[in-house]
């Protein structure tokens, strides 16, 4: 099982990331302000327009360390790759499934089954733990109607009608959306759906995360020895990681819009963390960043019991989980892909 240990996140816009023997070294104006031990990071994520250096990257990709880079507004740009060790017969058996619509409608389904399960549940537990709150009819009936869809979402053999029944449910599960903002509800207001630009403070924090999710499913299907580009249910589409996408859908909810959730309720985000940009996208400011990606370490650092495993596993490590079982169904080892039932 892969060690969860520590993503370094860089912040400030002039930083330059460097190496020293086994640290990475933080500078700023050419003069030293941190360094961190190479051995204890899984990662790291760096918001400045400086960058790093070659010898750093070349020392992350040999160490195994995932080094990804963002502007400081959050935009992903690029992350380090070396040399793939994944299996070849691996990746082909993926590309067959991936050209097959049938086998590649068999794996969508349970990625969609995921979503849907997962959404339904987050709606059911704010009923259950917020019920003088939340409108507890108005949730229930939403998430009744989404139960309704897992039936057909699992026998489904047609993929124009599964993303219909995705979508479905997706409008289902957004329009209460709302109603599980308990706290700063005037300045979180939830109506839709925006993103490329988000236009508002709840969709840009929502953005943020799937995109700090993607980077962990990205990093997780490329530790199992998958291509995270060739997707099933997103289909492959140049510098878009498919399956990445298609691996966060079932996570989407539990773990990204949850995450949100707190992050609002808490107040460990407020108003003055956004700004509206000239453009009308709303984004995080830089205190609002560190706040945001301080307690998205924390997350994943708390301790679940894997619905399939049945053992405790820090939520960090639930991207690498799924992928490794998602790559044990290529193989073979597994009749059918296991998606994440979270409760």
């Amino acid at each position: 099982m892969r060690q969860l240990l520590n993503t370094l996140f860089v912040l400030s816009e002039d930083a330059y990331l460097s190496v020293n023997g086994e640290n990475v070294v933080i500078s700023r104006e050419q003069k030293e302000v941190a360094r961190f031990p190479l051995h204890t990071l899984e990662g790291i994520l760096c918001f400045s327009y400086a960058g790093a250096s070659p010898a750093l990257m070349s020392a992350c990709v040999q160490r195994g360390v995932d080094i990804a880079f963002f502007s400081p507004r959050g935009q992903f740009l690029a992350r380090t790759v070396g040399e793939e060790h994944g299996n070849v017969l691996l990746r082909q058996t993926q590309n067959r499934v991936s050209d097959d619509p049938y086998q590649s409608c068999r794996y969508a389904r349970g990625f969609i089954l995921g979503k849907v399960y997962n959404a339904r549940w987050v709606l059911e537990r704010a009923t259950r733990d917020h019920p003088q709150r939340v409108p507890v009819k108005t949730l229930k009936t939403a998430a009744a109607q989404m139960a309704q869809s897992l039936p057909l979402i699992a026998s489904c053999e047609d993929p124009a009608q599964l993303l219909g029944l995705e979508g479905e449910a997706a409008k289902l599960y957004f329009g209460v959306f709302d109603h599980l903002v308990l706290q700063q509800q005037s300045d979180f207001r939830f109506t839709s759906r925006s993103r490329r630009p988000p236009l508002d403070n709840i969709n840009a924090l929502l953005s943020f995360a799937y995109t700090l999710l993607t980077r962990d499913c990205t990093a997780a299907l490329e530790s199992a020895g998958l291509d995270p580009y060739i997707g099933f249910m997103h289909r492959p589409r140049p510098g878009r990681r498919s399956l990445a996408l298609d691996l966060m859908e079932e996570l989407r909810a539990v773990y990204a819009d949850r995450f949100v959730l707190s992050c609002v309720n808490r107040k460990i985000i407020t108003a003055k963390h956004l700004q509206k940009q000239e453009s009308g996208a709303v984004l995080l400011t830089d205190d609002g960043r560190r706040a945001f990606l301080g307690a998205w370490q924390s997350k994943k650092q708390e301790q679940i019991t894997h619905p399939f495993l049945k053992e405790k596993i820090p939520w960090g490590l639930v991207p690498y989980v799924q992928a490794l079982l998602l790559a044990r169904t290529l193989r073979g080892d597994l009749e059918a892909y296991p998606p994440f039932f979270w409760k």
